[in-house]
């Protein structure tokens, strides 16, 4: 590991990083550990300067920021915010009031410095604790000419200012849905130039003009319910980043009010790149001893922000004026620290959140010792397959047969033998006899398996180099277990494996597991678009990083319909074609954008012992599979009154495995990786 510390000018900052030797350090700055972080652009030089800001490394504290709206003394401020327990300082570059001329004279060509010298602070300093915010007058998208002309021009100026000093990030506020000019000035800044700035897009959660001030308590209202205006300004939001071609360097920060949309429209929000939520300290409450408190809403927006690694702004007057303002801070903290501690499977999944990773082809590749290791670590899944062996045993073998009825079991795709251990002692458990055949191709992993025989199993495990589908068995097997499952249950070929190796089961022998099933679900994440957009290869076609699935840890998305079924395999079975076609159909309720599908899979074991990774029926504690991602080339927008019907093909040549996937409905895509051009599973 390599520690790097960002040592500040006053000890309350407390930046501290701590980063791996192991991944790209772009990577893992932006999803794992910073709180704030500014990449550089794939374009830029390798050499390009990461700035960061504010981080906790651990997770355990939150990033909180101050805005101040008029700053007269730039280190005094800073000072004073940082005593308070601040990690940032969000400012105005230049004097609100100050509307600079750039078409008439004499205003033109006035004289003197139009803002202060970046000579107040350290260059430390304007990189790792300033936020620079745009000038409130600025109306690049107005309908008079010289308002436009001269709102360009200062606009333009206060970019390359950012980009002088150097800034980690530079807000800008999207007041409405005329954005376009908008869009293009800041676009045409961040295509020229060798600066590194991200851009916070403050949006409101609700419009202001549609929250409601004027309601008295048990009093009816006659104001229509429009579902519209809680979905207004994510409108805006979604016109911006198309206009922008969804540039990585252009986040959300959000601005919740007193008045807070539905959870479905809360749900689309922060399926969004959010960097930021500013808070005014008009929503917060006053508690039995005085204190700033929020509301059990607001609460539930902040947990889930705290998932995201959202950094928060405090805005406004101290309201509670008996409380010092750093209550609002520590009552922040309270929530932070409160907050539900993080489940197995979130545990081992972090630092992975929305990391794209090429699905596993064991089939085609022998796998190494590591991938193995993290595998078995798995505290529910080998326990499942016990219980399954146990339940068969005992079903297969009476009572009074239990000295003389040896179960012939083979594991197929034994690994490095965990499922031949759970087998052994589910026999224990059931005081059944068995003799077991341990099953793997990969010659590397055969050699752990040998060793185990030696040290442990003895006679009563035999094992055997080769693939299963060629192997002749010496006799019939009762019981045949493996864990061929992918992220979508049949994307690492346990049906061709199955079916290829069915020839040596009895008659009444049992598979274990015996079914599964795939599920797919729409989602929208603008994250993950981009990600995927940025796997663009060489030498390879322009799109085929979209007609490629992947294995991901879904973080920041939003899962437009509840998953349906796609894909179901049997065995034992005697259909051997595992062609397969599905159309599905989901019902999506909102506006919203289409990236891609989510797949999923459950499989039955053995009767009532199942594992799944569906999110409603997720076998809790259990990591071994994230889910699989199909994206879109286009995305594809919906609107509330929309069905999305998506045509899903599981194709097999006798020589490779692939999937064909298309959007039919709202509108029709083109069918994604047609004749396995782009992604193919080797049989």
């Amino acid at each position: 590991m390599q520690r790097e510390k960002l040592l500040a000018l006053w000890p309350p900052f407390r930046l501290r990083r701590l980063l791996p030797a192991t991944r790209s350090l772009n990577v893992w700055l932006s999803q794992n550990v910073c709180r704030f972080t500014i990449v550089a652009d794939s374009h830029f030089p390798s050499s390009s300067r990461l700035q960061t800001m504010a981080s906790a490394s651990t997770g355990s504290r939150v990033s909180c920021g101050r805005d101040i709206s008029c700053v007269p003394e730039v280190a005094d401020t800073l000072a004073a915010v940082a005593k308070l327990g601040f990690d940032f300082l969000c400012m105005p570059l230049f004097h609100p009031r100050f509307r600079r001329e750039f078409e008439l004279d004499p205003a033109k060509a006035r004289p003197g410095a139009q803002t202060r010298s970046d000579l107040l602070l350290c260059g430390r300093d304007w990189n790792t604790l300033i936020v620079g915010k745009l000038s409130p007058w600025i109306e690049t998208d107005s309908e008079l000419t010289t308002e436009r002309r001269n709102s360009e021009a200062a606009l333009v100026q206060e970019l390359n200012f950012c980009a002088y000093l150097g800034l980690p990030a530079f807000m800008i506020p999207l007041k409405g849905p005329q954005c376009a000019n908008l869009a293009r000035v800041l676009l045409n800044h961040i295509h020229t130039g060798h600066h590194s700035s991200m851009f916070w897009i403050r949006v409101p959660l609700l419009e202001p003009e549609d929250t409601r001030e004027d309601l008295i308590e048990n009093e009816p209202s006659n104001q229509i319910d429009d579902s519209n205006n809680e979905e207004k300004t994510w409108g805006w939001w979604h016109s911006f980043r198309t206009l922008c071609d969804y540039n990585k360097r252009i986040c959300l920060a959000i601005e919740i009010g007193a008045d807070i949309p539905s959870d479905t429209v809360i749900d689309k929000w922060l399926g969004e790149p959010i960097k930021a939520a500013i808070l005014p300290t008009s929503i917060f409450l006053t508690n039995k001893k005085g204190f700033p408190v929020l509301s059990k809403a607001h609460q539930r927006i902040i947990f889930r922000l705290f998932k995201l690694e959202a950094q928060f702004i405090f805005t406004g007057t101290n309201r509670h004026g008996e409380k010092d303002f750093r209550s609002y801070l520590q009552y922040l903290e309270y929530l932070n620290q409160n907050r539900p501690a993080p489940n197995a499977y979130e545990l081992f999944a972090k630092g992975y959140e929305d990391y794209l990773q090429s699905p596993l082809q064991p089939l085609m590749d022998n796998l190494e010792s590591q991938t193995y290791e993290v595998f078995e670590k798995d505290p529910i899944k080998y326990s499942q397959y016990q219980q399954a062996v146990y339940k068969c045993l005992l079903d297969r073998v009476p009572e009074e047969q239990k000295e003389t009825n040896v179960q012939v079991l083979m594991v197929l795709g034994a690994g490095r033998g965990p499922l031949v251990n759970s087998s052994l002692r589910a026999a224990k458990q059931a005081d059944r006899k068995l003799r077991v055949y341990a099953v793997e191709k990969n010659p590397n992993a055969v050699i752990t398996l040998e060793n185990w025989k030696f040290e442990e199993w003895g006679d009563q495990v035999t094992v055997v180099s080769c693939d299963m589908r060629d192997w002749e068995a010496p006799e019939k097997a009762d019981i045949i277990v493996s864990e061929l499952l992918g992220s979508f249950g049949d994307n690492e070929l346990s049906p061709e494996c199955l079916d290829g190796a069915q020839h040596f089961l009895k008659d009444d022998g049992v598979s274990i597991p015996c079914s599964y099933t795939s599920f797919l679900a729409p989602l929208s994440s603008s994250k993950l678009y981009n990600e995927v957009r940025s796997c663009r290869e060489r030498d390879k076609d322009p799109e085929c990083h979209f007609e490629t699935p992947y294995v991901v840890r879904l973080h920041n998305f939003h899962q437009l319909a509840d998953p349906k079924p796609c894909f179901t395999f049997v065995h034992p079975t005697s259909d051997m074609n595992n062609n397969r076609y599905q159309c599905l159909r989901f019902t999506v309720g909102c506006n919203s954008v289409l990236h891609g599908f989510a797949g999923y899979f459950e499989t039955t074991l053995y009767k009532d012992v199942m594992l799944s990774i569906r999110p409603e029926t997720h076998s809790p504690g259990m990591f071994s599979w994230f889910p699989i991602l199909f994206p879109l080339k286009q995305p594809i927008p919906l609107s509330g009154s929309d069905d999305v019907s998506v045509r899903f093909w599981r194709c097999n040549n006798g020589k490779k495995v692939w999937y064909e996937w298309a959007v039919t409905e709202p509108v029709c895509s083109a069918i994604h990786n047609p004749a396995g051009r782009s992604y193919t599973i080797g049989l």
